[in-house]
């Protein structure tokens, strides 16, 4: 075997942007499609017990949620290496779009009763400072707040299955 035979090869710029972009919408998906699994049994908890189990979200998820604002960045940076003339640009375009889109989901209606369930935990600095109650909170009615939460969880995983299935069609053209 010659030397160009042994020679290693390493990842191009773009392909290492493509792993770092699937792994990053992937970890996201995950988190909003396991949100989106629990609902049906969630559903059927009272009151009391529906809070004690939206306690076990946080940091966890807090922590994996991380992986939205960075799948972004990816994104972002991953649709400058993809010609605009090809269906890739499009498809990744259509994934950064359905992550945005999950992230203001997020802001708008999900943080905002986040907010509320977590009023009564004991949380660290970070933590205390990302759920302090703002402008933004919310208030009412158990049922509704809960209402308000779990939808706002079926859309963001339906919106992560969009950006993981348009993602992973690009990457595999």
């Amino acid at each position: 075997m010659g030397t160009a035979g042994k020679a290693r090869r390493f990842p191009t710029m773009a392909q290492t942007l493509q792993i770092a972009s699937l792994l990053l919408v992937a970890v996201a998906w995950a988190l909003a499609f396991a949100h989106a699994a629990e609902y049906p049994g969630k559903m059927r908890l009272e009151r009391n017990d529906y809070y004690v189990v939206q306690t076990i979200y946080y940091p966890g998820f807090t922590l994996g949620g991380a992986s939205e604002p960075l799948a972004i960045a990816a994104l972002a940076v991953l649709l400058a290496f993809v010609p605009f003339e090809s269906a890739d640009f499009w498809l990744v375009g259509l994934a950064l779009v359905a992550t945005v889109a999950t992230q203001a989901i997020f802001w708008i209606t999900t943080q905002p009763v986040n907010r509320v369930w977590v009023r009564e935990l004991k949380l660290g600095k970070t933590g205390g400072r990302f759920f302090a109650p703002d402008a933004r909170s919310v208030s009412g009615d158990w049922m509704k707040l809960r209402d308000r939460w779990e939808a706002s969880h079926l859309a963001r995983a339906a919106l992560m299955s969009v950006a993981l299935i348009a993602l992973v069609v690009a990457v595999a053209l």
